[in-house]
């Protein structure tokens, strides 16, 4: 018997997935924050060089996702590496940096909704989302890698896994695989209209992944172009997706709309860190009020279509809201 691709009893499996998807106004549960984690036994340490601090857990970070989940949060994101090859080799291993943090966070039985990347930039040592041949990002080489790597996150205990890399054909290959190995149930939470943006700043210093050589326009997209974006959604939800991401959020919420419009599926805007980065360094300045600002921006989003905000604002939001 065939079983079908599209599944969206996915999206319904546990009382975490069904809250993160309520229609509210400013719902915590629509909110996610990102996490980023890596080898060490220090709780976190201070990463970027702006004026606000984007930290990096050790992969004992379930006490910062612990404080997560008591704020409402039933999702939480985290990605990250130090040992890097040419082929991200470290990406894989059930002992890798997120493979351990997801195991880490269910050992401590938390009620959290736990969201992977899917990505090789942070774990190749020229820094690109794919590996190299002949000097260019080789497309077709590179999903078998993402497909084991999602596949590796999925035995570890993540519910989404969420590529990010921008590859042609990695959410079909990476739906084949989980389906393969009987993790039909495990959500795909596709990046699929990423833009290659100036305001990715900030964590990709932090990080350390910005690319030894060239860039990736040729991967991510051109900030003019809105109509492959829907093509690029189109596609990924051919291929299985089950909600997708637009990335960044405040330049592009004509993009959230338009998916938004001519999709019926969630959507997800993901505030990054140069977005966030502006908003606490002109509050630092006394130039604007950062709750009043924060929550017009957030409320923008939702106001555009997404149903899901990755950010950084996400604890203080949660706070605020909370207060009210």
């Amino acid at each position: 018997m065939s079983f079908p691709t599209h599944r969206p009893r996915r999206l319904r499996r546990s009382e975490a997935l069904r809250g993160w998807f309520e229609r509210r106004v400013l719902p915590r549960r629509g909110l996610s924050i990102r996490c980023s984690c890596a080898r060490g036994r220090k709780s976190a340490r201070k990463l970027a060089p702006c004026p606000v601090s984007i930290n990096s857990q050790s992969i004992r970070l379930w006490k910062s996702a612990a404080r997560c989940s008591r704020w409402g949060f039933p999702d939480h994101t985290f990605w990250s590496a130090r040992n890097k090859d040419p082929r991200g080799a470290s990406s894989l291993g059930k002992e890798g940096v997120v493979q351990r943090a997801i195991e880490a966070i269910r050992k401590a039985k938390l009620k959290l909704l736990v969201i992977t990347d899917v990505c090789l930039c942070e774990y190749t040592d020229h820094g690109h989302c794919g590996v190299i041949e002949n000097g260019e990002v080789a497309n077709d080489a590179t999903l078998a890698i993402l497909a084991q790597q999602a596949l590796s996150h999925a035995r570890a205990g993540a519910d989404i896994v969420a590529p990010s890399d921008m590859m042609d054909g990695r959410v079909g290959a990476i739906r084949e695989t989980l389906d393969e190995h009987k993790f039909e149930n495990i959500a795909i939470l596709s990046y699929a209209a990423k833009y290659c943006s100036g305001f990715y700043g900030p964590f990709r210093e932090a990080a350390q992944s910005a690319p030894q050589f060239g860039d990736r326009r040729s991967y991510q997209m051109d900030p003019g172009n809105v109509r492959e974006a829907l093509k690029e959604v189109e596609l990924d939800l051919e291929e299985g997706a089950d909600m997708v991401m637009v990335k960044p959020a405040l330049a592009y919420l004509d993009v959230i709309r338009r998916v938004r419009d001519a999709f019926d599926v969630p959507v997800g805007a993901y505030n990054v860190s140069g977005e966030y980065a502006m908003v606490k360094a002109a509050a630092q300045k006394g130039w604007l009020d950062e709750q009043r600002v924060v929550l017009e921006i957030v409320t923008g989003m939702q106001r555009a279509g997404a149903e899901i905000i990755l950010t950084y604002h996400a604890k203080d939001v949660a706070r605020w809201v909370k207060a009210c």
